[in-house]
């Protein structure tokens, strides 16, 4: 299992609480970095992502982040492809994917005292699969993905849906996220977040 360290998590002041998965609820950045990897070496853009650059723009869509890969190599990779090898390459190390242990507890803590819901990133497809994997599914009443909305992080568009769809006036929802653009979308909607960490056994790497 995969820890963060202690949290201070908040016992009260929200009516609702929504959740980011990859690097929240589950320690699954790792296995995302190298789906790209793979999946980039298979259009001839090998090494190009460098695992920071990767990190700093976690939580955004795929096809955003291959967008900004194209515009920053001056690439012309197509993004629904790419993000099409990206996801088959992601699930095939879905055995690998850990749970954050103390962001879990947190959620089975709450869950069916309050409205929860996973608001993604990604395609509801993997996270499905996800949180069925680890067995997390039942925790939450909702989940939106990014064929849910307009637009992905860092818009506030997945969190506003989540709020609606839970019946939780947004100022009463608590997000829990890790990545900048999730954390800024949380905010951009009105929220108060609680923000996790990477976990340890990446911060000691």
């Amino acid at each position: 299992m995969a820890t963060v360290g202690p949290l201070a998590f908040p016992e009260s002041g929200f009516s609702g609480i929504i959740f980011d998965c990859d690097g929240t609820l589950v320690d699954s950045m790792p296995c995302h970095f190298e789906a790209w990897c793979d999946a980039l070496a298979q259009f001839g853009a090998a090494n190009i992502l460098k695992e920071d650059v990767f990190y700093a723009m976690g939580g955004r869509p795929s096809t955003d982040i291959v967008a900004e890969i194209n515009s920053e190599y001056d690439l012309h990779l197509d993004a629904e492809e790419v993000a099409i090898v990206k996801r088959a390459a992601f699930l095939r190390r879905l055995g690998r994917i850990e749970q954050i242990d103390e962001v879990v507890e947190f959620a089975r803590k709450w869950s069916g005292r309050v409205p929860m819901a996973v608001a993604t990133g990604g395609s509801r497809l993997v996270i499905e699969k996800t949180l069925q994997c680890l067995g997390l599914s039942d925790l939450f009443d909702e989940v939106v993905a990014v064929e849910d909305v307009p637009n992905g992080k860092p818009a506030p568009d997945v969190y506003l849906v989540a709020a609606e769809r839970m019946g939780v006036t947004p100022i009463h929802c608590l997000a829990v996220e890790d990545a900048p653009a999730g954390i800024l979308a949380a905010q951009a909607a009105g929220m108060k977040v609680m923000r996790v960490p990477a976990p340890l056994s990446f911060a000691r790497a």
